[in-house]
């Protein structure tokens, strides 16, 4: 399977032919979701869910489908009927060859006066785990974490107990878009040395084999 990492917290995963993408936010390229096949949205946060990309992507490709919590499938099941399906902790599903399970069901808190929404983690071929905007540990092996590496509601401590916590093989970063490139070197010497983990950071639109 293929990684490829686009801006902020979207990705794109390949194999066989089949294109899966995961949360193509405002902050996205506008091609992110071409081409794709599966579409899976973690939460409503625009950097995580833009309703024109993900417009896009469907009308490209009759066949494309989308899964993801009740919030976002309301705003789209209407204009693609039988297309949108709506998914919450504990529930898997098989998409254009791709499995996948669905793991946790709150955003992490930003502030005690904001309230939590809805916020759910996708473990694809029991491989590769985006959580969204929380720290879910799936009570499953993971080979590839995509690391929210940071985020308003985040601080680095947070993000390398994280790391400790599902124990993957390696840890790629996402949700980066608001971090500097001064920054970036402290974070990745930190979460490499203390992560536990192979620790690594993909460019947009640059890739990885898994």
């Amino acid at each position: 399977m293929r990684l490829t990492k686009k801006t902020h917290a979207c990705v794109r995963l390949e194999k066989d032919g089949r294109t899966l993408v995961i949360d193509p936010g405002t902050f996205t390229e506008e091609d992110a979701t071409r081409g794709a096949d599966v579409l899976l949205v973690t939460h409503e946060h625009l950097d995580h869910f833009n309703e024109d990309r993900l417009r896009a992507g469907l009308e490209a490709n009759p066949g494309a489908e989308l899964w993801t919590l009740r919030s976002v499938a309301e705003r789209m099941s209407a204009a693609f009927p039988g297309r949108v399906h709506t998914v919450g902790h504990g529930d898997a599903f098989d998409a254009a060859g791709f499995a996948v399970r669905v793991y946790g069901e709150l955003h992490a808190v930003i502030h005690p006066d904001i309230p939590r929404i809805t916020n759910v983690g996708f473990l694809v071929d029991g491989a590769v785990f985006h959580p969204g905007d929380a720290l879910t540990v799936p009570d499953h092996p993971v080979e590839t974490l995509l690391l929210p590496v940071q985020a308003p509601w985040s601080k680095i401590s947070e993000v390398i107990e994280y790391v400790r916590e599902v124990k993957p093989v390696r840890a790629f970063d996402i949700h980066d878009a608001l971090l500097t490139d001064l920054a970036r070197p402290i974070y990745d010497t930190q979460i490499g040395s203390l992560g536990g983990a192979d620790h690594g950071r993909l460019a947009p639109g640059a890739s990885a084999d898994l």
